[in-house]
């Protein structure tokens, strides 16, 4: 991860704040899906957003995936760059004392046939670093992972991504396009999730 740089954090900042969160783009979640995705969230103390910045200067277009730390009486405002999409990126975070987790669909390929897959990533709050990264892409590629929204049980240690998809994920129970990915030990561990499609 990189920090960015301070004048392409105000441009991202005045135009968060200029749209009132995500730029607004075609593909952009319906309001009601916006309402069950959570993009802030508090651990030890501080308190995290996910975010995306269009960069529609470059050809073909991307769109930077950013986590920031809010600057508090007792927290350091810092952002850092998460990962970069060909496509609009659904976005999502779930955040308690024992980390922070964020979750993106993205496409990884400039091609616009590159399909799309979801990637969630544990942050260690205080240095804001990886500590471990799932991608959740449709067996083979043939199809997409098009939104993976976060949420942590309520034990505070399981994670779920949940969201949309166009095929089957590798080992997934049930059937259909909606799928539940469940992280046991999320922050803890580095076990891969079970899939539940329904």
């Amino acid at each position: 991860m990189h920090c960015i740089p301070r004048a392409a954090l105000l441009s991202a900042v005045l135009c968060l704040s200029a749209c009132g969160g995500a730029p607004e783009a075609e593909g952009t979640d319906t309001l009601a899906e916006q309402s069950q995705t959570l993009l802030n969230g508090t651990s030890q103390g501080c308190q995290y957003g996910i975010s995306y910045l269009s960069l529609s200067f470059y050809s073909p277009p991307q769109w930077n995936v950013y986590l920031s730390r809010y600057s508090s009486a007792t927290c350091t405002a810092r952002t850092v760059l998460l990962g970069v999409s060909y496509n609009v990126p659904k976005i999502s975070l779930a955040a308690n004392d024992l980390g922070v987790a964020v979750g993106y669909a993205y496409r990884a390929s400039p091609s616009v046939s590159g399909n799309i897959q979801c990637r969630v990533q544990h942050i260690e709050p205080s240095g804001m670093t990886v500590t471990r990264t799932s991608d959740l892409v449709v067996m083979y590629g043939a199809g997409n992972v098009e939104t993976c929204n976060l949420a942590i049980s309520g034990d505070g240690t399981t994670l779920t991504a949940g969201g949309t998809k166009t095929g089957p994920l590798a080992g997934e129970t049930g059937s259909g396009s909606n799928y539940v990915a469940t992280f046991a030990d999320f922050f803890t561990t580095t076990n891969a999730p079970t899939f539940a499609a329904y």
